[in-house]
């Protein structure tokens, strides 16, 4: 069905299809990690304030910006756009004209090439079109719309608060609430294609830190100290036994990414430290593996004289999509995308903290395609031939589509356009 609003939108959104990529383009080569996005947010604040919002509010919970446009109907409906706008401690080799050289030389644990390896250079530019597009129809929305511009996706430093629930805490989304959040993420999906995934959409989260201590000592004689390298090594092996220990019909995931060593080629250090994150696919198994891996560690490091400490830190919930939810916004996402774009996802065990923000409040969470790849016939997503292939999320390699970007603007556009004249709400 096609209306005057939703006609309006199209053009609006086509309008600044090129303005939305000379945007992405910048942020891509001007990326800042979690908590230090300050060029970004005065980059973000500039185009905001340019557009007559009613009220644009900076500085939240770090560098976070939220827009207020009130629409010219009355209207109590509330939707959020998020977008997120940190970037990673990355190399860039994606390969484009435009591709990041940033070094971060201060950054905790650095220095760090810093690379918008995850596509929020995409969200950021995207929602800064959506901005746009409903400040041009605010004379057609019953309601308010909040621009979320949400630094800290990524983590913070371990030392430091941030991301969505630093932004709630901060008051950010109390005056007005929304009635209803919508976000996206880019994806190694075909271009142009809407994933969706009925409940999880992605996974449960914690940062893990195992510091294994034993008794420092010269390399020449280890048997005056106690190593705690080897205690650290076996308990690397023993996370590879965990999943064993759990039901095999939902996914988990332990991994270590990071080791931190206080010796020396010739000194045997008094301390390692394991860092890696703990994801589940369904939420209530969490504090079952963070419980076993508690016990595999300190059980581990006792059996090599070592005494260990484990921290959980950083919990995010999972992303969950309810049915009425999604049964509302599909017919918007075929709209945008059309019907035969808008597929069911398997689940992932990536995360995203707009979970504090989607379950707390309501709304959906999707995947935007945006890559050289095509579906095979069992409905796996392989590589189109002859494109640049599959690089995902977090890889230097991760690479967007320009011209898919604009869909994601009218992802945006539709979605609250609708949400706030009353077509897109759930029907418990």
């Amino acid at each position: 069905m096609t209306v005057p609003g939703y006609a309006d939108l199209d053009r609006l959104c086509d309008g600044v299809a090129d303005q939305v990529i000379a945007w992405r383009h910048h942020l891509h080569q001007h990326p800042e990690l979690s908590n230090r996005e300050t060029a970004t947010a005065a980059y973000i604040e500039d185009h905001l304030r340019s557009l007559d919002l009613d009220e644009v509010r900076t500085g939240i919970a770090g560098h976070g910006i939220v827009g207020v446009l009130r629409g010219g109907r009355p209207g109590e409906r509330v939707v959020a756009l998020r977008g997120d706008i940190d970037a990673l401690p990355v190399e860039d080799l994606s390969g484009v004209p435009f591709a990041s050289t940033a070094v971060d030389p201060d950054y905790p644990g650095g220095p760090f090439p810093v690379a918008h390896a995850c596509g929020h250079d995409c969200h950021t530019a995207m929602l800064m079109g959506a901005a746009t597009v409903m400040a041009g129809v605010r004379e057609q929305l019953a309601g308010t719309v909040l621009f979320a511009f949400q630094p800290a996706e990524e983590g913070p430093p371990v030392d430091e608060q941030g991301g969505a629930r630093a932004m709630i805490d901060a008051g950010a989304f109390t005056d007005p609430a929304p009635t209803m959040v919508f976000g996206m993420h880019v994806a190694p999906l075909p271009k142009g294609y809407v994933g969706y995934r009925v409940g999880n959409q992605f996974a449960a989260s914690c940062l893990v830190k195992i510091m294994i201590t034993g008794k420092q000592v010269h390399g020449s004689t280890p048997w005056q100290g106690v190593d705690p390298m080897p205690a650290a090594g076996a308990v690397m092996t023993g996370i590879g036994q965990l999943y064993r220990q759990l039901p095999a019909f939902d996914p988990v995931t332990v991994t270590i990414g990071h080791i931190e060593d206080v010796g020396r080629f010739n000194i045997i250090g008094q301390s390692v430290t394991l860092w890696g994150t703990i994801r589940c696919s369904v939420e209530t198994d969490m504090a079952d593996v963070q419980k076993r891996l508690r016990t595999l560690a300190e059980g581990t490091a006792h059996a090599y004289n070592c005494t260990a400490t484990v921290d959980y830190l950083q919990d995010v919930p999972a992303v969950h999509n309810r049915p009425e939810w999604v049964d509302a916004g599909l017919p918007v996402f075929r709209r945008v995308v059309g019907g035969d774009h808008v597929i069911g996802t398997p689940p992932t065990l990536g995360y995203d903290d707009v979970s504090e923000l989607v379950n707390r409040y309501g709304g959906l969470y999707v995947l935007l395609g945006v890559q050289d790849a095509e579906f095979g016939p069992d409905g796996e997503v392989r590589p189109t031939p002859g494109g640049r292939g599959l690089a995902f999320n977090h890889s230097p390699r991760f690479y967007a589509d320009d011209d898919t970007l604009v869909t994601g603007v009218r992802l945006h556009a539709h979605t609250a356009y609708d949400h706030l004249n009353g077509t897109l709400v759930p029907h418990l």
